[in-house]
């Protein structure tokens, strides 16, 4: 609403329109009296001019250098038109004869040269036509509206509409001048990167306009006997001098001029030789042939020229339609073939023995995460090219989508397809630079065989299992494709989709194992960990759903009800047991969870539900859960701010381990198995032991050994200053009345 507002209070805007409500009014107050009407006519025109002149003046200096020229031209064609005027007023007052709203002979040379100027500096300046072609388009527009102007202009010389008009001369230039003035102006309101707003643009556009067919009305509307007649005569005057003003306002505030998203001058050419047509056909019965031949010349050669912009919109449709039809087939990003493009392709190309490669970049989501997605799109744009200069001529390479690609080798066996997955890899381990990074690609390529009449679904999905395989055992390298693999995704599957039923069927279940205090043995804590109790495969072990359930996502909410169970059996512990008023429930938690957004939330949500104490809750999350997870560290502060307790599982397995130590708010370290198991044989085992017990101990983080099994690990582990372990030397994972049974063996 600002522009509007400012327009409405801008005192230039408002004295113009006041000046053109007095001559109006003038107008009327003094009907009858041609010549002082005429009078009036005249003197209203040159402040009106005037302010065209200054306005144009004053954009110079105020809008961008690159209009300066523009606006000069139009500050100087707003003087000319100031001059001619200033003279037909003195002249109609000091020589009043026949009243006349056309000017005389000095009136019409100044407004040729005004109007020239003004056609002149739409003309010349900056059109923003970025190619040869476009810039020929416009010509060609332009050339046909000049032509059918002339053409317009030549008939009504000769035969002109109303008997009123005697000055054909003053009639055809000013027809001729109006037409391409209203051409010239629709440009500048509707180019790419116009000098002006469309608002302000507007009104001098319908300035042309209305003086065109101001100056062709039959009959009464060109009588002066009429006070209507001075006032649309008057109207081009107003809108005119208004537009510059209009734009002085919009600098002056600030307003931002939005860029037309179409530009639709490009029909005035088929406008331009309709009028041409209409106007040549009303003078042909009453026009001798002599003076028809200047007006047949012009619509022959426009409708040369419009038949030439036909021919190129022709061929602009067939280009769109070629581009379209690629863009149909082909990536966008990477121009390779598309997912639709590449399986229609397969039945076409598969006619002998060949290969299908599915290939996925290894941590590519790191790429996107740490330099941004544009790096990402560099990325995929030279592997794109580099997967081109791996394979054969005539092989199909398409981008499946994301960072994943497959590719058709027609006639290849799997001799040939591992050689060039070998050359792919080799190709793709050639450092680049990316946004000022050196980057080194990865991939892994996993291989299917593939005969005629194979369906392009069951090629790529295949292929896709083969590569996942290729992940499983370490990336960056191919795998064949067996049968194997292909019983073993189909059971995985079936077992996916009956864990998404498992929650609702009840066929989850909690066992505890006991944590005891070293130094006396005593049950201090429980670690929850979760078994499926399938209905007809038994127990199910973590390791084989755990790793599906976090592939799928379904570990959040399998995750969400073990922490609701956790929590609900240690609050009833609590209030039955005195013994279990201090004793810490572990729940595990994997990376997935920490990083959904709210988990924070349902923990506490979960607490005050059941009743637990935050305390009494102690988190257990992996290292490679949180490394450099900038979302799991604040899951993490988060957890420590409801007061419950986190532990550092699996502790010195991963690569990082020091550094978590810095940066994740933990309150104990659990030593993996890995370490205790061999502690009292192997010297390196008993070194890495000794040395988390006493990072434990500097850092003031309790410290927790797992995997205990035997008296000689236990006493060794105390001796390395382990404030607690857990292992079967105490006790298996039990359900939980077994938990209260254990104390109540302690107090015999």
């Amino acid at each position: 609403m600002r522009p509007f507002e400012s327009l409405r209070r801008d005192p230039v805007l408002l004295t113009l329109i006041g000046i053109t409500l007095v001559g109006c009014g003038l107008f009327f107050v003094f009907a009858g009296d041609s010549s002082l009407q005429t009078q009036i006519y005249w003197a209203t025109q040159v402040p009106l001019d005037a302010a065209l002149a200054l306005g144009g003046w004053r954009l110079r200096g105020l809008a961008h250098t690159r209009y300066r020229r523009f606006w000069s031209m139009i500050g100087f064609a707003g003087a000319s038109f100031t001059l001619g005027d200033s003279y037909q007023f003195l002249h109609t007052v000091l020589a009043p004869g026949i009243p006349s709203m056309s000017g005389g002979m000095v009136q019409t040379v100044f407004f040729a040269v005004g109007m020239t100027s003004n056609v002149i500096a739409c003309l010349i300046f900056p059109q923003g036509l970025r190619t040869r072609r476009e810039r020929f388009v416009f010509w060609l527009d332009a050339t046909t509206v000049l032509v059918g102007g002339g053409v317009v202009a030549w008939c009504f010389a000769f035969n002109p509409i109303s008997s009123v008009h005697v000055d054909r001369t003053n009639a055809s230039v000013t027809a001729a001048l109006v037409l391409v003035a209203t051409f010239s102006a629709t440009k500048v309101a509707l180019i790419r990167n116009p000098p002006m707003a469309r608002i302000a643009a507007w009104p001098m556009v319908s300035a042309a306009m209305i003086q065109g067919v101001s100056t062709f009305l039959p009959g009464d509307f060109q009588s002066t006997e009429h006070a209507y007649v001075f006032v649309i005569r008057l109207l081009p005057s107003v809108c005119i001098a208004v537009g510059p003003w209009i734009q002085v306002v919009l600098l002056r505030i600030g307003a931002v001029q939005d860029e037309p998203k179409r530009r639709p001058y490009s029909l005035l050419p088929y406008g331009m030789i309709a009028v041409t047509f209409v106007v040549f056909f009303m003078m042909l019965p009453d026009t001798a042939t002599s003076q028809l031949v200047g007006a047949t010349a012009g619509v022959v050669v426009i409708t040369c020229l419009v038949a030439g912009r036909q021919l190129v919109a022709f061929h602009d449709n067939m280009q769109l339609i070629e581009r379209l039809d690629q863009a149909n087939a082909v990536d966008g990003l990477t121009l390779l073939a598309n997912r639709t493009h590449f399986t229609e392709e397969i039945p076409r190309l598969l006619t002998r023995q060949s290969s299908m490669l599915h290939i996925d970049l290894d941590d590519f989501k790191e790429i996107n995460d740490t330099m941004g997605h544009a790096a990402g799109d560099t990325l995929l744009i030279e592997v794109a090219d580099r997967l081109r200069a791996a394979v054969r001529p005539g092989d199909l390479i398409s981008r499946q989508g994301g960072d994943e690609f497959a590719i058709l080798l027609p006639g290849a066996g799997p001799d040939d397809a591992a050689l060039i997955a070998d050359e792919i890899l080799r190709q793709l381990a050639v450092p680049l630079d990316v946004r000022q990074h050196t980057v080194v690609t990865r991939a892994s390529i996993g291989i299917a065989p593939a005969l005629p009449g194979d369906e392009a679904s069951a090629l790529l999905s295949m292929a896709d299992i083969a590569m996942y395989e290729a992940k499983r055992r370490g990336k960056s390298m191919w795998v064949h494709y067996t049968d194997d693999m292909g019983a073993r995704v189909s059971a995985e599957a079936v077992l996916i989709r009956e864990m998404s039923q498992a929650i609702e069927n009840n066929e989850f279940m909690l066992v505890y194992q006991p944590i005891v205090r070293l130094a006396d043995e005593r049950l201090t804590g429980v670690e929850s960990l979760i078994r499926w109790n399938h209905p007809t495969r038994g127990l199910v072990s973590p390791v084989e759903f755990i790793p599906l359930a976090e592939r799928t996502g379904q570990i959040v909410t399998i995750g969400l009800w073990a922490l609701g169970e956790a929590c609900r059996q240690g609050a009833a512990w609590r209030r039955e047991h005195p013994e279990a008023q201090n004793m810490s429930v572990g729940v595990n938690v994997a990376g997935r969870q920490l990083r959904t957004p709210g988990f924070v939330a349902d923990v506490a949500a979960v607490l005050a539900t059941t009743g637990l104490p935050a305390g009494n809750l102690t988190i257990e999350v992996t290292e490679t859960a949180v490394l450099d997870d900038e979302e799991s560290h604040e899951a993490m502060v988060g957890l420590r701010a409801l007061g419950v307790k986190l532990a550092l599982d699996d502790f010195g397995t991963a690569a990082s381990s020091l550094g978590l130590l810095l940066t994740c708010p933990v309150t104990s370290l659990k030593l993996d198995r890995s370490f205790v198991e061999s502690i009292t044989t192997v010297g390196r085992q008993s070194a890495v032991a000794t040395a988390v017990s006493q990072m434990a101990s500097a850092l003031d983080f309790a410290s927790v050994a797992e995997g205990i099994e035997t008296v000689e690990q236990r006493d060794l582990i105390k001796k390395l200053g382990y404030q607690y372990g857990q292992g079967y030397l105490y006790s298996k994972p039990v359900a939980p009345e077994l938990i209260v049974e254990q104390w109540a063996a302690a107090r015999v």
